[in-house]
């Protein structure tokens, strides 16, 4: 059986009088594609936030490659965030940079003193982030500015800066919900080549249910925090799927949005 990545146990996260998270027991597998599926609001966000450190549970542990990332000091964060790279809906790229230099920044955290400062990359990183780029079929634009790419492109460009991370674990929150179908289709399909290729621990939220049950080894479905639905994708129907949705989400207009190309 293959090892555990990461894990939750006992998550509960509070904002205010608002529940995000309630008593999440999860445990994601090494090599493993994990979808989280549920409506906006339902923790998904939260979930993959808590596996990198951006926020801390009110009750409950956080394990990630075997160390508590919800306990940490400083330094033990910052070196286990390096190890989960994470891929965000709206890109994150700095605009006004080149694709090769928003890469680069993937390693901005080895750079110390006066390169630190200057943003000075030494060669080796400059190589590593062209490779990347190849990977992603971005390595003829990498001197184009970040401001000048599709929104595919840019998402392609924001995978090849989590990859020079050298991660072992690739958190990705809703990384297609601003492309078009088709882009966002070969968006899908990078992340799960890549995630073959480097036996990567991959844990994606998405809203297209069909999309997640093609692409995903495990479906985990939320609702108001609670896991509702904990599946292998293989085994799992377009219907019972959309059951994760509440009933005030009309399910039925849900199954009448078409399914992403390829």
């Amino acid at each position: 059986m293959r090892m555990i990545a990461a894990s939750l146990r006992g998550v509960t996260k509070d904002f205010g009088a608002v529940r995000g998270l309630d008593d999440v027991e999860l445990d994601f597998r090494s090599g493993e594609v994990t979808v989280l599926l549920g409506l906006s609001g339902s923790g998904k966000s939260t979930l993959l936030r808590h596996l990198n450190g951006l926020q801390s549970p009110t009750a409950g542990e956080v394990s990630v490659l075997g160390s508590r990332i919800d306990a940490g000091d400083g330094r033990g964060l910052r070196r286990l965030r390096r190890q989960v790279g994470f891929i965000f809906q709206h890109f994150h790229l700095v605009e006004s940079m080149s694709v090769l230099e928003n890469v680069c920044t993937g390693r901005l955290g080895a750079l110390r003193g006066p390169r630190l400062s200057l943003m000075m990359y030494p060669r080796s990183v400059r190589a590593e982030a062209m490779a990347q780029l190849e990977r992603v079929g971005m390595a003829d634009r990498a001197f184009q500015r970040a401001d000048t790419l599709s929104g595919g492109q840019k998402q392609r460009v924001a995978i090849a800066r989590a990859l020079i991370q050298r991660p072992r674990i690739l958190l990705a929150d809703e990384p297609v919900a601003s492309l078009d179908p088709v882009s966002a289709a070969e968006v899908i399909d990078l992340l799960r080549e890549i995630g073959d290729e480097q036996e990567l621990t991959v844990i994606c939220s998405l809203h297209q249910v069909r999309t997640a049950l093609d692409f995903a080894d495990r479906i985990v479905g939320l609702q108001s925090g609670r896991v509702v639905l904990d599946e292998r994708a293989a085994g799992l129907t377009a219907d019972a799927a959309f059951s994760i949705y509440d009933r005030v989400a009309q399910p039925d207009s849900l199954r009448r949005v078409p399914a992403l190309a390829g």
